[in-house]
């Protein structure tokens, strides 16, 4: 099968996969997982063949896109997938001309992950959803 990313309106796929990565795997509280910015941001959705697998979104504000809510389900995980959707959001933001920055929140465990796709953390350590995370950004 082939595996593809795309932009999408379909934001209720985005939030299941996002409900089966943040609050049943991670325990993320429903009430902070869905957030006012999910309905005017710029939402990916990766397939392996016509499943869903994965999805990101970007949230635009003046010269900064933030990259969150990026989430591969477990049986994708080490296959470069979450790479895939960095670069493929990168490349929405590229698309974009004011935007000259990347920047997203990291848990703590991906920071290498991310460094090795150019972002560089800033910043202290803090605690979202239950979880430890670091800024990181990087230019475009």
């Amino acid at each position: 099968m082939s595996r593809w990313i795309a932009k999408t309106c379909d934001l209720e796929t985005c939030l299941q996969l996002r409900r089966k990565v943040f609050i049943e795997e991670q325990n993320v509280p429903e009430e902070e997982e869905v957030d006012e910015f999910d309905a005017t941001a710029i939402h990916l959705l990766a397939f392996e063949g016509d499943t869903p697998v994965g999805t990101a979104r970007i949230v635009v504000s003046g010269v900064v896109g933030k990259i969150g809510r990026v989430c591969v389900l477990q049986e994708q995980r080490g296959t470069g997938l979450g790479a895939d959707l960095i670069n493929a959001a990168l490349a929405q933001l590229r698309a974009l001309p004011d935007v000259t920055t990347a920047r997203l929140g990291a848990q703590t465990y991906a920071i290498g992950f991310y460094e090795g796709l150019g972002f560089v953390a800033f910043g202290t350590e803090y605690v979202d959803a239950g979880i430890a995370h670091v800024d990181m950004e990087r230019k475009l």
